[in-house]
């Protein structure tokens, strides 16, 4: 059931002038930054409004999932649309529109959380949903600027809201300068942010769907790990598993976790809340532009990924990880259970013979389609009720079966291999596979380095994950696991180094004399 509502809110500073000295033109239906940020009612807005940027197309509506999976070796591109087919062969011009969707989208969440830890501190209301206000805002900010560093590999930091012409001309800063930023955000976040929001004071009172102490704890955590301060990620990690912020847990199953039925659970740390306009409101798309209260807060991936005759089918996964997914057998000799929650296929043996409400399956008996997202196998009869691109599943950004795998990885890394076993096993133990103890025992690090790989590939299949492992692991610029990436996906013929990343928007680098391109214009 969704219990949070975002709220649309255009922050907006108009100027207006005249040559008559006593003229003074308000418009009464715009409001500007002095008749705003003056109540907590505005502060609260005001954070809601960060919160609404990830629900545009740019972000997790659609284009941040498919511009991601897109570039994995497990997805791949079944499109009229060029752009969707182009990314995932690392050839994507810097005039495509759905990067520049993505930019925009970013750097509007980045704007408005500025606009946030800019006016908020001067407003006068309740100290502790002050903090609130300003830890989500910090947290929502780093997660933008993790999308952008992720992605785009270097942009402009912008911290501050503009206050003269050329500070809308930021320049480019070191990659460094923005993992500083996105930790330095996080640790603010994770020092003002609530456990959760049942026993706090205030209008945002018993609301799912803000960011939480374990939210900023599992990406600070996720910054560290990317940025191979091993011993930093683990201590975040471990707060989460046997610390202070140990309230998580796997859901028995697996399908749960994509599912519109059991949003927000145990193992969901943090996810993008995506409604149907019967639950709350709305009759305009939210692609994005100037907001309204007319948006509807629906998520176009259901319908971008479901299966011909139900959705676009604008992706399909790869062959090999429907293989891989079958690599292994369950303790009782049967599929995976991760594959037909992320996989649509004809498995007559698993009784897996109907799609979505019944219907007999209407394809070739060797193909396969994304179900991970979808409505298919959840007794819907149609992806959109019958529309298009109108689903509320939540997005999941962060869920605890990662923090179990990012911080075996972090114990790998620092040597202490034989203690990552327990943490992988958890998560495979919901998969009913064998002990990973008894199949490999005493792997070396390298060895765990690779199973780790197979492991996270196998959990998080379809979850704009997998590019960001294979680009932080260097697997790229080693010959033996480029080769091996060849194999898995075609696509990755057609990579040149630099590529792995988007190009920056040719429109960004056309009005910006301070924006660097990318390695990968």
């Amino acid at each position: 059931m969704k219990t949070y509502k975002y709220i649309l809110l255009t922050l907006t500073i108009l100027v207006l002038g005249s040559c008559e000295k006593d003229l003074n033109l308000l418009n009464p239906n715009s409001q500007t930054t002095d008749t705003y940020w003056l109540t907590e009612q505005h502060a609260l807005e005001g954070v809601n409004a960060i919160y609404n940027s990830f629900l545009i197309d740019g972000y997790y509506m659609r284009m941040t999932p498919g511009l991601t999976d897109g570039r994995g070796d497990d997805f791949t591109g079944d499109s009229p649309w060029l752009d969707l087919v182009q990314v995932g062969q690392f050839v994507l011009m810097p005039t495509s529109g759905p990067i520049e969707w993505a930019w925009s989208a970013y750097y509007q969440a980045v704007y408005r959380s500025n606009q946030v830890l800019a006016r908020v501190p001067e407003i006068e209301m309740d100290s502790k949903v002050k903090e609130r206000c300003l830890g989500q805002a910090a947290f929502l900010r780093a997660i933008a600027y993790f999308h952008l560093k992720t992605n785009f590999q270097k942009v402009p930091l912008v911290l501050t809201p503009a206050q003269t012409q050329e500070d809308y001309y930021a320049p480019t800063a070191t990659e460094q300068e923005i993992w500083d930023q996105i930790v330095a955000d996080l640790k603010f976040a994770q020092s003002n942010l609530p456990v959760d929001y049942n026993n706090v004071s205030g209008a945002d009172q018993g609301q799912v769907g803000r960011a939480t102490k374990g939210a900023a704890t599992a990406f600070l955590g996720k910054a560290y790990l990317y940025m191979k301060q091993w011993d930093l990620s683990a201590t975040e990690f471990k707060k989460l598993i046997d610390g202070p912020l140990s309230g998580y847990s796997l859901m028995a199953n697996y399908r749960d976790n994509f599912s519109p039925h059991t949003e927000n659970n145990a193992e969901s740390i943090f996810e993008v809340q995506f409604a149907t306009p019967d639950e709350v409101g709305g009759t305009v798309k939210n692609y994005g532009g100037e907001p309204s209260s007319a948006w509807m807060q629906v998520s176009s991936v259901g319908h971008t990924y479901a299966m011909d005759g139900f959705g676009y089918s604008d992706f399909l996964p790869t062959r090999w990880i429907y293989e891989e997914y079958k690599e292994e057998k369950t303790v009782d000799g049967g599929l995976d259970p991760r594959l037909l929650a992320t996989i649509a296929s004809y498995e007559p043996t698993e009784n897996s013979t109907t799609v979505y409400a019944g219907v007999p399956w209407p394809h070739a008996e060797t193909a396969i389609y994304p179900r991970k997202y979808t409505h298919d196998g959840l007794g819907f009869e149609s992806e959109s009720q019958g529309s298009v691109e109108l689903s509320e599943i939540n997005y999941r950004l962060m869920r605890y079966a990662d923090v179990l795998l990012m911080y075996a990885e972090a114990l790998n890394e620092l040597d202490r291999t034989q203690e990552a076993y327990p943490y992988i096993q958890m998560v495979r133990d919901r998969a009913k596979l064998p002990d990973l103890a008894d199949v490999k025992p005493n792997m070396n690090k390298q060895q765990m380095r690779d199973q780790l790989g197979h492991e996270r590939a196998l959990e998080f299949a379809i979850e704009s994950i997998r590019i960001h492992d294979i680009v932080r692991w260097g697997w790229l610029y080693d010959d033996a696991k480029l080769s091996i990436l060849k194999s898995h996906d075609p696509d990755f013929n057609t990579w040149t180094p630099g590529k792995e990343y988007l190009p920056i928007p040719q429109t960004e680098l056309d009005v910006n004399p301070n924006l660097e391109p990318n390695s990968a214009n």
